[in-house]
């Protein structure tokens, strides 16, 4: 199994869409057995659920994301954990120890504009606001 979190400095980064590396965990019996940062090479919103689904990843770990991310990661057959914060070893441990506690509903609202999603990723470079605001969604 392969599970992918959003990763910046060590930590869950907290943007799925503008995310620049994946630390990608490889899971066997229960226990990571490798893992790996990649680059997105700069993949924006709707490329991202076709670059994990290539590369093998079931699960992804992330902070903020939207509907249409959602939507198209599950399409791709990839379980959605959102809203996590805090170091990526410890959100992955937490996930395989069936402790941890997301949101697998949309949370990102970070946008003052209103938008369908075929048109999100023309938003690339709006400002990023708070948007982990929102109570856990439920536990693993």
């Amino acid at each position: 199994m392969k599970i992918a979190v959003t990763f910046e400095n060590g930590n869950v980064f907290q943007h799925f869409g503008h995310t620049e590396y994946f630390k990608i965990y490889t899971v066997t019996d229960g226990a990571v057995t490798s893992s790996e940062i990649r680059s997105t090479n700069g993949s924006g919103h709707s490329a991202l659920a076709k670059y994990l689904s290539d590369y093998g990843v079931e699960t992804l770990i992330c902070g903020g994301i939207g509907g249409c991310a959602i939507t198209a990661l599950s399409e791709a057959g990839i379980k959605v954990c959102g809203g996590v914060s805090g170091s990526a070893d410890d959100a992955v441990a937490a996930l395989l120890a069936k402790t941890l506690v997301y949101a697998s509903t949309a949370n990102c609202n970070h946008h003052d504009h209103d938008h369908s999603c075929g048109e999100h990723e023309e938003h690339e470079e709006h400002e990023e606001r708070g948007f982990l605001g929102r109570k856990p969604g439920k536990e693993l």
